[in-house]
């Protein structure tokens, strides 16, 4: 049973983490205790791919994308130099998505370590 609830897990969640990651956070799972199962369960990861979307349709120059992520402080640099004027903009739509699974993993570890 515990074999099927990660399975379940890792099946709903891999893609809001990159890949090399997968094992690490299935291990945690083997070890974690069935009163900790429930938080688990109730995460809420942010999508990459809406990361990615927001960044092109409208947070370039705003950061909203930065914002969304969990960066603020990012997001208030992004704001005030209008996205580094277009370059850093251009910048995040090759790496908001891996930004977003990184931020991803740090909500899983600091939950659940």
């Amino acid at each position: 049973m515990e074999s099927q609830k990660i399975d379940m897990f890792m099946m709903m969640n891999a893609k809001y983490f990159e890949g090399h990651h997968l094992n690490a956070i299935r291990e945690k799972l083997l070890t974690l205790e069935d009163s900790r199962w429930g938080l688990a369960q109730t995460m809420q990861f942010k999508d990459p791919t809406t990361a990615l979307i927001i960044s092109i349709v409208g947070g370039g120059h705003l950061g909203i994308d930065r914002f969304y992520i969990g960066d603020t402080g990012l997001g208030i640099a992004k704001l005030l130099t209008c996205g580094g004027l277009g370059i850093w903009t251009i910048i995040d739509w090759f790496l908001i998505m891996a930004a977003t699974r990184e931020k991803n993993l740090e909500v899983f570890q600091n939950a659940l370590y």
